[in-house]
């Protein structure tokens, strides 16, 4: 069982009762290296100071916790400073998120990361990872990552490394939605993921292993042959698979490529694709 706070609220006497409540591990969020960087980020005055405040009390109550960190251009040019601060924390894991375009996200679409960014940053993300050994790490929502190790391993000459991810689902497969993990809400819609928000069927109308098994929505995702654009003819579809929430919510179509990745695949272009 995992908690999700900003870390605000946060006490020794919360700590205890975290603990006795039996909740394995907490995730906080850090977006800058700074109290001015993170707050603006949060819009919240103080969430800064909060969250590492919280950070300590777990590490003196024996907590275990997870720091993620959400980027778009505002704050991208600060990824490695964020990434040596949260070192300095102790948490067990750092994700690094990159925004999914969808619910308050789809509000921020011109501070989305640029594709030629995103790809610098996964390469950022790559060599770093070869050397850190005190805390798990991974990008968040960015199946095409795997496609980046992948290519850096055969260029390289190394063995694709397995990785190792305490409190998370994966190791080598990009995105797993409506594959091996689904979202199923307060009203009983069963999601492919929480940023993909066309049900695939309602637990409270149909048993769940029917819609695991049988709704169009995950069959389409199941179906690699049939995605369309770069996606479609790309060499590295099944470990990486893009991300069919950005799919459908910038192009309207969650059968379409991953709009915010560059690499141009050797296959003929079968398929059209008409994603921006």
């Amino acid at each position: 069982m995992c908690l999700a706070t900003n870390g605000t609220l946060v006490t020794d006497a919360v700590c205890a009762k975290i603990k006795e409540a039996g909740i394995k591990i907490v995730s906080l969020s850090i977006d800058g290296p700074t109290a001015d960087i993170h707050d603006n980020f949060r819009e919240h005055a103080g969430a800064f100071d909060g969250t590492l405040r919280a950070a300590g009390l777990f590490k003196k109550h024996g907590i275990e916790f997870i720091i993620n960190s959400s980027f778009t251009k505002r704050n991208q040019a600060e990824i490695p400073a964020v990434y040596q601060l949260v070192k300095t924390l102790g948490p067990t894991a750092w994700y690094m998120f990159m925004i999914v375009p969808t619910g308050r996200g789809h509000d921020i679409m011109d501070e989305l990361i640029s594709k030629e960014d995103y790809e610098e940053i996964l390469n950022w993300h790559c060599d770093m990872e070869k050397t850190e050994t005190d805390i798990l790490v991974r990008p968040t929502c960015a199946p095409h990552y795997y496609r980046v190790v992948l290519q850096r391993a055969k260029q390289d000459g190394e063995k694709m490394r397995q990785r190792t991810l305490k409190f998370s689902t994966g190791g080598s497969k990009g995105c797993l939605a409506g594959q091996l993990i689904c979202l199923i809400d307060v009203d009983g819609r069963v999601l492919p993921c929480s940023y993909f928000h066309v049900p695939a069927g309602n637990i409270r109308e149909q048993p769940f292993r029917e819609i695991w098994d049988n709704s169009k929505l995950f069959k389409d995702m199941r179906d690699f042959k049939s995605y369309k654009g770069r996606c479609g003819r790309c060499e590295y579809l099944k470990v990486c698979g893009g991300c069919r929430a950005r799919a459908y919510s910038m192009c309207g179509d969650y059968m379409e490529e991953e709009p915010f990745c560059g690499f141009i695949p050797t296959k003929p272009n079968i398929q059209g694709g008409k994603c921006p």
